[in-house]
């Protein structure tokens, strides 16, 4: 990646984007944002009982994390976000229409197993099941990369940023 981009870590709850994220940013020298942060009170909530959120509760959220992004284009940053749905995705472009988005995946039993050993967060793994549900892959026409969540931290940040600048030789400099 020759230009600073803004890059969105993406995934269900439990693939990492909170551990991956920050090594991706320090990998790319920029900053990183925690998408959780962006959440409303009443969304955490919501999730800490255990009840998944609505579209309508995460637009300001996606238009917090999008704001965050525009501010950040041309300097690059890395931010979480679930970013589960394409409409999800697309409202992310809107705001900054920069992004490249970092699709952690894995196999259901291994994120399962991560989210039932972590502490201190407020996503249960209850909600697994629901974050899946929701789930739509990225598309070929969409800008980012699919990296595997398997192995150590080092090594799926590593795998992030091969893919990126595999990526970035792939695809035309943006017209200006």
């Amino acid at each position: 990646m020759s230009t600073p981009q803004v890059v969105v870590v993406m995934g269900v709850s439990g693939t990492g984007k909170t551990t991956i994220g920050p090594l991706l940013a320090a990998r790319l020298g920029v900053p990183y944002a925690e998408g959780d942060d962006f959440h409303p009170p009443a969304n955490i909530a919501k999730m800490s009982a255990g009840t998944p959120l609505t579209d309508e509760d995460r637009r300001p959220w996606l238009d917090a994390i999008g704001a965050w992004a525009h501010r950040r284009a041309g300097l690059g940053g890395v931010v979480s976000s679930s970013a589960l749905k394409r409409s999800y995705r697309d409202r992310l472009r809107a705001a900054a229409p920069g992004v490249v988005f970092v699709h952690l995946t894995g196999a259901r039993e291994l994120i399962e197993s991560r989210m039932s050993h972590r502490t201190g967060h407020f996503m249960p793994a209850a909600l697994l099941d629901s974050q899946f549900a929701t789930l739509q892959p990225l598309q070929p026409d969409e800008p980012g990369v699919a990296v595997e969540v398997s192995g150590s931290p080092a090594q799926i940040t590593e795998r992030a940023v091969t893919a990126l600048h595999g990526y970035a030789g792939s695809r035309p400099a943006p017209s200006a």
